[in-house]
Order: C-alpha cells, then structure tokens, then sequence
C-alpha cells in the first residue's frame, strides 16, 4: 500500500513491508520503486522491514520539484528514514547511489551502513578510448538522446542496452509500466532533469562516510566502459578498510532487476559480516 510524506518541496511515496531492522531501497532515475519488486521478498523473508521509496519527480512522488541533484534525493531519503523511526541500512541504485553516500555523510547516525548499486557517486570523464567499447558507446548515444529530447522510445532503447542477455521474467510488462509513467506529465522533465546533474556533490562526500559500503556493478554495465575500475575508485576515495566491491558477471546498469537473488543474497551476507561488525 502506497503512503506519502510531505518533504519541502513536493511529495514522496513509499511502501513498507515486513519488520525488523530498517532497509531503505531507492531507484535510479526514469524508475519507480517497481524496480526492487524481486528484490522485496527476499529481504522481508530474511526478517527485515523494508521501505521501497519513489524518488522525487518519479513513480507516485509528486512530479514537479526545484531541483534533482543527489542532495536534495538524500535529504529526501534521510527524511522517509526518520519519519519510519531509523536507523537504516540504505541501498541506492544509480544517481541513487550517490544519493545515499551524501545521506551516510551527512547523517551517520541515521545510517547504518549503504549499498550502491551501479552508482554515480563520482565526476565522470569520457576518455577517447571508452567510446571504443560498442555497449558503452551503444548505451551513451541512446542515453544522452533520452534526455536531450525527451524521448521515450529512445528511453526504451536505452534499457534494451541496460538489461543484456537476461531480461526479467516480466520484462514486457515492466517496459509497459515505465513507459505510462514517462508518459505522465512531468515526469521526462524529472528524468531530464536528473541526467543533467552531476555526481560531484556525491564525489565530495566519499571521504566523510563512516558507515560501510557495498559498492555492486554489472560487468556488462553501458554506463561505463570499465565498470570495475569506476566501482574500484569508489572504493579507493572511501575512508579505508570501509568499501567492498562485488561484481556480477553479465550484468548492465540494473543488477537487481536482472539477477534480484544475487543482489538479495549479497546485501544480505553483507549486512550479517561488514555492518554487524562495524
């Protein structure tokens, strides 16, 4: 069941499920929380209490906002975490991910420990080299086309790229849903607006989180020409012996709607070693 909280600027919904320790998820950008739909059970039945929140601008969260940078999301996210009465484990996917390294950095008291999953937590450069790797030059020219018009076939064509080999078992009806909602008003502006922020205030928050990080990156991800190098700097501009990096083999930009187990079962076994013992 849908519920709303009231944040400076707008409207975000969430759901809860289950009880036990607090895990908040939070989704990429032109997503909704239907997007750790297999990833929910999963966490519940291994007894934890989790809220999948729909970022602003995105989902069933009010659509018009001030703005979409990664700190106006964590503060959005630090506020669902306190009014469900934190602390929590928060996991963020994308432009999420940095999100939830600002919200760590910002609040170590509300936070227990973060996972990021394909994050932007970083600047990113494009070297000469990196438009040789055909996903990634295949997965760009359709990204940067999405948000430079607003396109919601090119949008689709995007994840087509973003999801290699294995699709989920819904994968048409996914599409379907994510196109209705892009299709609502407001909501390719929220998209737009999202791509052309950038993930510095992310980057210059890394060296301030005391929590630990499971950073999680699809070897096939078309966001990057080397996501192990970007997962591995991540980890490198984390306070050390904090970060860990895991990757999944044949995985793009969404690990946790293509491989929903692995990512469940490696959050899990994170949240039992890493943060038990932090």
């Amino acid at each position: 069941m849908t519920e709303y909280l009231g944040v400076d600027g707008g409207t975000i919904a969430y759901e809860v499920a289950g009880s036990g320790p607090l895990v908040v998820l939070a989704h990429g950008m032109g997503d909704s929380r239907a997007a750790y739909r297999a990833v929910i059970p999963r966490l519940v039945a291994a007894g934890h209490r989790v809220a999948a929140v729909d970022l602003r601008g995105c989902g069933e969260s009010s659509a018009e906002w001030p703005t979409w940078s990664r700190t106006a999301i964590a503060g959005d996210l630090l506020a669902v975490i306190r009014h469900l009465g934190g602390p929590a484990v928060l996991v963020g996917h994308s432009i999420s991910g940095g999100a939830a390294t600002i919200a760590a950095a910002q609040e170590p008291s509300l936070i227990t420990a973060v996972v990021e999953l394909a994050p932007f937590t970083r600047g990113q450069s494009i070297r000469l080299g990196d438009l040789r790797v055909s996903r990634f030059r295949r997965g760009m020219l359709r990204l940067l086309g999405a948000g430079t018009f607003g396109s919601v076939p090119l949008w689709r064509s995007y994840l087509d790229v973003a999801y290699p080999g294995t699709k989920p078992a819904d994968w048409t009806e996914r599409l379907g849903r994510i196109d209705a909602l892009l299709r609502e008003p407001g909501r390719m502006k929220a998209l737009q607006g999202m791509g052309r922020t950038t993930p510095t205030d992310a980057g210059a928050q890394l060296g301030n989180v005391r929590c630990p990080v499971l950073v999680m990156m699809g070897t096939l991800d078309p966001d990057w020409a080397d996501p192990h190098a970007e997962g591995t700097a991540i980890i490198a501009a984390l306070p050390s012996g904090l970060g860990r990096l895991e990757m999944i083999e044949g995985a793009g930009h969404y690990p946790h709607d293509q491989f929903p187990d692995q990512v469940a079962s490696r959050t899990l076994a994170f949240l039992r070693t890493d943060a038990t013992h932090a």
